[in-house]
């Protein structure tokens, strides 16, 4: 998700140049940073950018910078100077103070003078939203371009990653099988051995024997990993941002190893949900770059 691209734009009215940056988030995050006269399109311009990200955190900086100054217009407060001027000219005033009062003291007074620019046109605005708008386009393809690129390589590492962890899942069905028919044989034999001495039912015995088996039984959650992985490869593949979707597999196959981990009866396979945990770890921390 991380991308940046840096555009300027000069026209016969304005300079604009934009800075866009994107990284890691879980979210969409969108900082924008613009000045005053863009207010007004900073709702079109974040829409603009939810068009083309998914997620990630965006910093956008605008800058604008206008060819011809702002016409300026200064405010002279007569009534507060008509006050200064006769305060001045009060006799405790004169005695305390060497020298006359000039009209530049008068003038340096808080509130007395005030300077402000004349807003802009309503071409010039228009014109302004018009190009930022364009230039901003322009660098938010330029940047999802480069995550584009990135999401290439991501993707054939995930790809292989779930390869990797598939495989573990058909080692952990295997091993799993055997050891299945390795305890069944265990227990048979074990009360055949106690049978003559305690004297139980044998049908009894049978039963107990394949409830304890049934809860070590992993083909559930084997079965339903192997769906997760199915829809893992069919969101990679495709085209639509699937960042969040395949955090939400990752769950979910997380908490169907963890099940088989409880359930699974023997050290070969306790030792490959170690592997297929780590391995779940892993495109855990790969997906937090995707779209």
């Amino acid at each position: 998700m991380t991308g940046f691209a840096s555009l300027a734009r000069e026209t016969d009215m304005i300079v604009v140049s934009v800075t866009a940056r994107s990284v890691n988030h879980r979210y969409l995050d969108i900082q924008i940073r613009a000045p005053q006269v863009l207010q007004a399109v900073e709702s079109a311009i974040r829409d603009l950018i939810q068009q083309c990200l998914a997620r990630g955190r965006v910093d956008l900086t605008i800058s604008v910078e206008f060819k011809c100054r702002q016409a300026v217009s200064v405010d002279v407060d007569d009534e507060l100077m008509k006050a200064l001027v006769d305060a001045a000219n009060r006799p405790d005033i004169i005695d305390a103070v060497t020298g006359k009062w000039e009209v530049g003291d008068l003038l340096r007074f808080p509130q007395v003078v005030t300077v402000s620019e004349s807003p802009r046109q309503v071409d010039e605005i228009s014109h302004v939203e018009h190009e930022v708008a364009r230039i901003v386009e322009e660098a938010v393809a330029a940047v999802d371009k480069m995550r584009l690129k990135e999401g290439e390589f991501l993707q054939s590492d995930l790809s292989e990653r779930i390869r990797i962890f598939g495989g573990l899942v058909g080692n952990i069905e295997q091993s799993a099988s055997e050891s299945d028919d390795s305890l069944r044989e265990r227990l048979t034999q074990r009360v055949e051995e106690l049978a003559p001495d305690v004297g139980a039912d044998g049908a009894v015995v049978a039963q107990e024997v394949v409830r304890f088996v049934a809860r070590s039984d992993i083909h559930e959650e084997l079965t339903r990993l192997r769906a997760h992985i199915g829809h893992w490869r069919e969101l990679v593949e495709d085209t639509a941002p699937c960042g969040r979707k395949l955090d939400f597999l990752l769950q979910e196959m997380n908490r169907e190893v963890n099940t088989i981990g409880s359930k699974a009866m023997g050290a070969e396979p306790s030792k490959l949900v170690v592997s297929a945990k780590s391995e779940l770890e892993k495109l855990r921390e790969q997906v937090q770059n995707v779209e």
